[in-house]
């Protein structure tokens, strides 16, 4: 007799792993830590049918159908029960939660804006320095699938979609190389990449993650920081500008692919007094500010640098970080001018993200000029190989 197993293609089993991933436990050696949030204070989980928490002793409890966790020094009060313990973990018949969060600390590390996900489990719940971690673990493939469906739209054409689940796999194992000592791997936010959460998956997208499962960007064997954005809208960016991080795959490359991008040009205003505010609440000792202008570029035309003057004397600050001060969402991007109109600043600029890496805007429409996902990666990630995830080197950089 025939074993059953033959007529498994890969496509098939990375088909079946989307859709259900608990069967994907078993084929793919690769758990993901997904952290959800790292700052909460007290966080509620429900779920359609009754679920487990487990402590690190052994002892279990079984919750109906929701419970809420609170951070009280080091340890944790489960519905304001004290259970001598700093670590939970949540487990369940059907797996899939609502995770809120109720009340959070003062500080995070991650993007605020998020409070609430639909996850599959289990779950792990950890006091952290920070607040209340909450952290997911997910199957390496079923992650991709997750972020290809969060990052870009099942509509684009196949081989940017399959160029971007090659980018989000080999992000998320450098990541995983780069994280070990740390509670997760990456935030499921724009901090690393948008995690789509449990939904369903489009067939565009199943595939795409199906027809390059395992396959990740090399360089030296090892998996490379895939870095990636919206919109170039001009050459793409040498990460020694945005991060400090002189990598020769990350160097800025040309990219005349992305003029259709709905980013490529924007404008945004905002005011001096606005800035002021946003300027204290970075700790600045900013006076009335009077002039905001460029200060020095990077060799491909971005704002490297900008010079403030206040009634106080002076700052400098990097483009990027007067991104984060005034809001990316009003700051696309470091490729721009900026127009002072009384206590009004006015910027013009292209592009949308860092612009380090792979532009996603770019991708798609080499993809639609009949490029393939290879050729893509190659282009945006120089010097680089593709290999099967068996055949790369996870072991810690010297």
């Amino acid at each position: 007799m025939v074993p059953w197993k033959i007529f498994f293609s890969p496509a098939l089993l990375i088909f079946v792993s989307v859709l259900f991933p608990s069967f994907s436990f078993a084929i793919s050696e690769h758990a993901i830590r997904l952290g959800l949030t790292d700052s909460a204070r007290i966080i509620s989980i429900q779920s359609s049918s009754s679920f487990s928490l487990e402590l690190p002793s052994g002892k279990r409890f079984k919750v109906r159908s929701k419970v809420t966790i609170k951070r009280q020094g080091e340890t944790l009060l489960v519905n304001n029960r004290t259970i001598g313990a700093s670590t939970i973990s949540v487990q369940g018949s059907d797996g899939v939660y609502q995770v809120k969060v109720v009340a959070s600390v003062g500080h995070s590390s991650g993007p605020k804006s998020k409070k609430e996900w639909t996850v599959l489990g289990p779950l792990e719940i950890k006091s952290v320095l920070s607040g209340l971690a909450v952290i997911n673990r997910i199957p390496l493939e079923t992650y991709v699938a997750g972020v290809v469906s969060g990052e870009v739209s099942p509509k684009w054409p196949m081989e940017s979609l399959k160029a971007q689940a090659v980018a989000a796999r080999t992000y998320v194992l450098y990541k995983k190389v780069e994280n070990q000592q740390q509670p997760f791997d990456v935030f499921a936010s724009v901090q690393d990449q948008v995690y789509h959460g449990h939904a369903a998956r489009q067939d565009s997208v199943v595939r795409a993650v199906a027809e390059t499962k395992g396959q990740v960007v090399t360089y030296d064997r090892r998996p490379i920081y895939a870095a990636y954005s919206s919109t170039a809208a001009g050459p793409t960016e040498d990460a020694l500008y945005v991060w400090a991080l002189d990598l020769p795959y990350l160097k800025g490359v040309e990219c005349p692919f992305d003029d259709q991008a709905p980013r490529y040009d924007w404008r945004t205003t905002f005011t001096f007094e606005y800035l002021e505010k946003q300027l204290r609440k970075e700790g600045y000792a900013v006076g009335a500010v009077a002039t905001l202008t460029p200060y020095t570029f990077t060799p491909s035309g971005r704002v490297d640098r900008v010079r403030l003057l206040h009634s106080r004397g002076e700052i400098i600050l990097r483009g990027q970080d007067l991104r984060r001060i005034v809001g990316y969402s009003k700051i696309f991007s470091t490729n721009f001018s900026i127009k002072s109109v009384g206590a009004k600043v006015e910027v013009v600029g292209h592009g949308a993200g860092h612009a380090v890496g792979m532009c996603q805007w770019g991708m798609r429409e080499m993809a639609e000029m009949g490029y393939d996902y290879q050729s893509i990666l190659r282009h945006y990630y120089p010097g680089t190989t593709l290999l099967p995830v068996g055949r790369v080197n996870f072991s810690a950089a010297n």
